[in-house]
Order: structure tokens, then C-alpha cells, then sequence
């Protein structure tokens, strides 16, 4: 063999090693692989302690008031407030918080349970009791009683002092508790204007006088001040008056307020000035409540 022959075998045999190398390269003979990993479980994400709580809350048994429904117990709705339930229900807010061991009276929750007669006593024999205050400026009554222009039709005004003679210094007398049963009230009317709006049980729950900013606003009856401020919805500056322990009066929309809390009260003394808060106008809206429900005072005041 040449050395021309020999070195193109050894060139044709170079060739044939590199193909076969680089067949082997592109199609490797793999073994065949078995997957043993774990079968894939379901992920379950970690509850934050918030959730935990929440579902822990959810999956409580809802407590149930066994008072609710009972005669004498009051079940709190959405919108109530302590002075509301107080009087609707002819009863001070303030024997509702200690009745109910009530620290703050602006925390009540919806479907919370409120007693609405005192403790130890029968719900179908109690007569109810008015209601509440609430923080407004108030100013002190004159010295001079009587000195206010007289209400209408029997509406007794105080005497005036003799002519010359120095008045006596007026004295508040000490708050006396309503006389248990006692529906003999000697009635007189709140205002000397004409009544505007007639009482409608369904939209006015009282009597509405129309009149002229300052008008006087008298004591329809003797009583005590319950509630003088402006804390309830509707009824801008208010006054409200416990005669015994049947009716109430209240006296809604004023400018002025003359009286205050636990404050004693005659039958034809001012008590405040008309004017037109939470209103449309001036006025004076009036209501008789017996046992925390409105009646119309026209049953009830005087001819005029």
C-alpha cells in the first residue's frame, strides 16, 4: 500500500469515529426513570389569628337574652338611644342606667336587652315614669316670678309683690317624688298662639304653636325637670316635665332653655323661649305623654 493509500484510509477512518461520536452525542441511551416523589398533597394556607378568631367568634353560640320579650324589658334597635327608650317608655335615663348597670349611656348595642321597670317590681302594675337630659347652656329664672306675660286660659301666673315692697329672694324648692296613681293634674296650656298643627298620632305626636322667636314656653302643670338640653334627634332644645307617675310633658324646638335638671317647676312659670332648633320654623311643639305613650293634650288642657 502507498503512503498516498494509507494516509486516505487513515482520513476515512477519522471521518467514520467522528460520526459515530456525535450519533452518540445527539441520541444518548438514557436509562429509563421512575418518579418517585411524594403524590402532591393539598396546600392548606395558615389562618392569620385574625381569621382564627373570627372563626372561632362565628362558631360560638349566639347568647340569648332569656329577658328578651318579657314584660318590662326593652330590646335595643338600630338608632335607640337611652334618652329615646327612656321616653318612650316613661322612665328617667338615668334610673335606666342604674336599673341596667350602665356606665356610659351612649354605649348601647342593637339587640341588647334593657329593663324598663325597676327591679322587684311587677311589670303589668307599674305606671310608667318620664324621661332624661342632656348638656345645654341653660339661664336662671327671674327673681321676679310673674314678671313673664301670663299664659292663656287658666294658666295661673304667680302673685307680684306688693307695690314698694322689696321681692323675696325666689327659693327653688327641693325635688318632691311623684305621688304613686295620681292623675289629677291641673292642667294649663304651654303658649299663648293659636295651635298651627292639631295632634296626629301618626305624624305629630303633640300639639304645634307657632309664634315669634322669644315667645314664652310655660309649665303646663306643677312638676320636675327631667330632661332640659338638646340630646334628642327631632326635638332640638327641649324640656321635659314629670307631673306624677302617669304623665310627662314635653316642650321641643326652643331657643332658650330656663330651667334645669331636677329643677322644681309651677303650673304657668316659664320655662323657656320659642324658637325654631331642629325645626322649620319657629314654634313650640307640646306633648302629653301618659305612661310614655303621646295622648292628645286637647283632651286634657282647658277650654280656652
Amino acid at each position: 500500500m502507498s503512503l498516498i493509500e494509507a494516509s486516505a484510509l487513515r482520513r476515512w477512518a477519522l471521518l467514520i469515529a467522528v460520526s459515530v461520536v456525535a450519533g452518540c452525542a445527539q441520541t444518548p441511551n438514557r436509562a429509563p426513570v421512575e418518579d418517585r416523589s411524594p403524590t402532591p398533597r393539598a396546600t392548606v394556607a395558615a389562618a392569620s389569628p385574625a381569621q382564627s378568631a373570627s372563626a372561632a367568634e362565628a362558631a360560638k353560640p349566639v347568647a340569648i337574652d332569656t329577658n328578651s320579650g318579657k314584660p318590662g324589658f326593652y330590646t335595643v334597635k338600630s338608632g335607640d338611644t337611652l334618652i329615646r327608650i327612656g321616653l318612650d317608655n316613661g322612665q328617667n335615663w338615668k334610673d335606666l342606667m342604674r336599673w341596667n348597670n350602665l356606665s356610659n349611656p351612649n354605649l348601647i348595642e342593637v339587640g341588647q336587652v334593657i329593663r324598663i321597670v325597676a327591679p322587684g317590681v311587677d311589670p303589668a302594675t307599674a305606671t310608667a315614669r318620664p324621661v332624661t337630659t342632656a348638656r345645654v347652656e341653660t339661664r336662671p329664672l327671674d327673681a321676679k316670678p310673674g314678671s313673664a306675660s301670663a299664659p292663656q286660659s287658666g294658666a295661673s301666673a304667680p302673685a307680684s309683690p306688693a307695690s314698694g315692697a322689696s321681692p323675696a329672694p325666689a327659693r327653688e324648692a327641693a325635688p318632691a317624688a311623684p305621688r304613686e296613681g295620681d292623675d289629677d293634674v291641673n292642667w294649663a296650656w304651654p303658649a299663648t298662639t293659636p295651635v298651627s298643627t292639631p295632634f296626629d298620632e301618626a305624624r305629630s305626636k303633640g300639639l304645634v304653636f307657632r309664634g315669634k322667636p322669644g315667645d314664652p314656653v310655660y309649665a303646663a302643670a306643677d312638676g320636675r325637670v327631667v330632661y332640659a338640653g338638646s340630646g334628642l334627634r327631632g326635638y332640638g332644645n327641649l324640656v321635659i316635665l314629670k307631673h306624677n307617675a302617669t304623665y310627662l310633658t314635653a316642650y321641643a324646638h326652643n331657643q332658650t332653655l330656663l330651667v334645669k335638671d331636677d329643677q322644681q317647676v309651677k303650673r304657668g312659670q316659664k320655662i323657656a323661649e320659642m324658637g325654631s332648633t331642629d325645626a322649620d320654623g319657629v314654634q313650640l311643639h307640646f306633648e302629653i305623654r301618659k305612661q310614655g305613650r303621646p295622648i292628645d293634650p286637647a283632651r286634657l288642657l282647658p277650654a280656652r
